[in-house]
């Protein structure tokens, strides 16, 4: 597994990164039936009973294995070791003995899932140091078990991770293992100021990539950048209907549209649907930013076109079509309908991002100061959005 996971980093992991490895194997935090991507946009079962060879094969590689589904869609998985490594380094848990982010340093993990970046954590910094937060009992009771049987001891905690765990503050670093769309004021709360770090997988309405590596300073305030790795599945909540605060590139919940939306316009445009959600990861991260609350899917169904582009906001209702009718790429039938003109957006915010040099995801950071967030590319002050 560690020779993947030095071909994805182009080196090898540091020693202490290593040691952790070694020690806390992965294989004992795996149910019986995982499952792995089919190559297809789906997942095939294998089970250890079965086919041990290519479960044991799988438990070692440098793949994300899914380990429960609800409701048909995976809710639980093992991460990628190499995504483990990466975001371990961002945290500052692969520095030396004696740094205030080495052995003995106070972590805080959210989302526990099986266990095993927990007892990963417990090898770097002591078992006493760790504590997790799992929203599942199910999963956290597994969990305390696989660890316990691995040697690991952390403090395992069931509750909300957005609400960090206060008894054990403050700590050095907050890690957490699924995306959010902002950093919950609970992390900067609980986090050391000044130094402590926040390191957090990041997912939009229209793009769930790039992980934050937050650092805290003094009075609430707390700057980093974005990084372009990681796709991780988004935290989860106790309450669907729990109020949230907005921030930047908020996800927003599923309602109806709102009554007096506007009636459908239709428009032609030059900008490409595939330029914008085509799968170039870096315009579609700007996007997720710079149009909150924007999701998009394709329609090859051919019903309404022969290929259409979805755009849907649905707080607010409103919706956007694009459509390439097969023959020319010059230029597309746009319809769009409700309070916001989503298309001419996303069109603002790719232009946006053409005017800045096409920035990938590595050039983007975020500020956070008495409670607002500001994103920036390069350097605070150069805005994501167009003035």
């Amino acid at each position: 597994m560690l020779v993947a996971v030095r071909e994805q980093l182009g080196g090898p992991p540091p020693a202490r990164l290593r040691q952790a490895f070694h020690r806390v194997r992965r294989h004992r935090f795996l149910p019986g039936r995982i499952w792995l991507r089919d190559g297809s946009g789906g997942y095939e079962p294998v089970d250890r009973a079965a086919d041990p060879d290519r479960w044991a094969a799988a438990a070692y590689s440098d793949e994300p294995l899914v380990t429960r589904f609800t409701d048909g869609q995976p809710s639980s998985s093992a991460s990628m070791p190499s995504m483990v490594v990466r975001m371990l380094l961002l945290a500052g848990l692969g520095e030396p003995r004696g740094s205030r982010q080495g052995a003995g340093a106070r972590v805080l993990e959210l989302g526990t899932g099986t266990g095993y970046n927990a007892g990963l954590l417990c090898a770097l910094v002591g078992d006493r140091q760790v504590t997790t937060v799992e929203l599942d009992p199910v999963l956290a009771a597994e969990a305390q078990e696989n660890l316990k049987a691995s040697g690991c001891a952390p403090t395992v905690v069931v509750g909300d991770a957005a609400d960090g765990w206060p008894p054990g503050g403050p700590y050095d670093t907050v890690l957490a293992t699924f995306s959010v769309d902002r950093v919950p004021p609970a992390w900067l709360g609980q986090v050391r100021s000044p130094g402590g770090r926040i390191v957090v997988p990041w997912a939009s309405a229209w793009c769930t990539y790039g992980t934050l590596a937050l650092t805290a300073g003094r009075a609430g305030r707390a700057e980093g950048r974005f990084h372009s790795f990681a796709s991780f599945m988004q935290m989860a909540r106790p309450d669907p209907d729990r109020p949230e605060t907005a921030g930047p590139g908020s996800v927003p919940k599923r309602c109806g549209p709102r009554s007096g939306a506007s009636a459908a316009a239709c428009a032609s445009t030059t900008l490409s649907p595939w330029a914008v959600a085509g799968g170039d990861l870096d315009a579609e991260f700007h996007i997720g930013l710079a149009v909150p609350g924007a999701s998009f899917a394709w329609d090859t169904s051919g019903e309404h076109a022969p290929t259409r582009l979805l755009v849907d906001d649905a707080t607010t209702g409103s919706r956007a079509t694009v459509d390439y009718d097969g023959r020319s790429a010059a230029a597309f039938s746009v319809t769009q309908a409700g309070p916001r003109l989503l298309w001419d957006e996303v069109t603002t915010a790719f232009r946006r991002w053409e005017e800045l040099g096409r920035p990938g995801v590595d050039r983007y950071g975020l500020s956070i100061e008495e409670g607002a967030a500001e994103l920036w590319v390069d350097s605070p002050g150069t805005a994501v959005t167009a003035r």
